[in-house]
């Protein structure tokens, strides 16, 4: 069968799939629009795809061939999986495989922006470092504070137990009780506003739907202490980025660290040219074998589905009632 990549992925991944199948990557190394999807995808039984593209009822309802579509992400916001489901066409995503690297992503942030880590680095490059003086570049202690984590799934999961080391005390917000987090660092199961209100570092690890889009605004931001650090390596909507930006310049938080944002890839102008925002490219899965462990598992996903089997992370098993 014909499967369709849409942007280079490690070879790892791709060399699975061409044991079995013939495989077209896209020679455009950035995301296609919808209708070089549909163009190039045309003919294909398989489709890889990337967090970063739009795979709607538009796209997949203008691919007559489409058996399967892998997802190169944990999150699949991006696909329409409701209408690739009422078209029986599996939906995979790449779950676990990249929970450590982000949760250790995370945690550079919660370093970079408490210990104000980039912003002297950039003081030191800039010829302004004159020797140690008591009051230069303060930040904020880690250990033995309190860590909030919103989202305790695998990701927020692994983040909180990392805390270990630094003593600290954990509180958390998530439908269910996590019972590792509750019997291994005595975590404590709490709502948002007592979480805000209590943390001094606050974590976001939540899946981007209609309950968490703006998830924090500018109420919640109002809640979190002056001296707090808000670190966000989940969705980009999850925060209100204007919310956010006013709370920065007006200091009501001590800052920020974010690997994701509001309108991806666009940031802020004025997030750029604030000293209290640590800010990264959306590489909280970028290590070289994460990445390779990614591709494989979205490749083996797609050789299943193709084959006509459940997938082992299908998003949408009914297909297969």
């Amino acid at each position: 069968m014909k499967v369709f990549v849409t942007r280079k992925i490690p070879e790892s991944g791709i060399n699975l799939l061409k044991n079995y199948h013939t495989v077209t990557v896209s020679e455009k190394d950035r995301v296609l629009s919808k209708d070089e999807i549909i163009d190039q995808a045309q003919d294909a039984e398989g489709l890889l795809c990337l967090l970063t593209d739009t795979i709607d009822s538009e796209v997949i309802s203008s691919l007559p061939n489409l058996k399967m579509i892998a997802n190169y992400a944990v999150g699949f916001n991006n696909v329409d999986v409701e209408t690739a489901t009422q078209k029986k066409i599996p939906v995979s995503n790449t779950p676990g495989v990249l929970t450590d690297t982000t949760a250790e992503l995370a945690w550079a942030l919660v370093f970079s922006v408490a210990r104000r880590i980039v912003e002297s680095d950039s003081f030191c490059r800039d010829g302004k470092f004159e020797g140690w003086a008591p009051m230069l570049m303060l930040g904020q202690d880690i250990t033995k504070k309190t860590l909030g984590i919103i989202g305790s799934g695998r990701i927020g999961t692994a983040m909180a137990l990392k805390s270990k080391g630094f003593d600290m005390n954990v509180l958390y917000v998530n439908p269910e009780h996590n019972s590792v987090l509750e019997s291994e660092i005595n975590a404590k199961k709490t709502d948002l506003s007592t979480l805000l209100m209590k943390s001094d570092i606050v974590t976001l690890h939540v899946p981007l739907t209609d309950e968490t889009h703006h998830l924090i605004g500018e109420k919640e931001l109002d809640l979190m202490k002056e001296t707090a650090v808000l670190i966000n390596t989940s969705r980009g909507p999850v925060i209100d980025e204007n919310a956010l930006l006013n709370a920065l310049e007006n200091k009501q938080i001590f800052g920020a660290g974010l690997d994701v944002y509001e309108h991806e890839p666009k940031i802020p102008k004025k997030l750029k040219q604030l000293d209290n925002v640590v800010i990264l490219p959306h590489i909280g899965s970028a290590t070289k074998e994460t990445r390779s462990k990614m591709a494989e598992m979205a490749a083996e996903n797609m050789l299943q589905g193709l084959n006509g089997k459940q997938p082992s992370n299908c998003v949408n098993p009914e297909v297969f009632e």
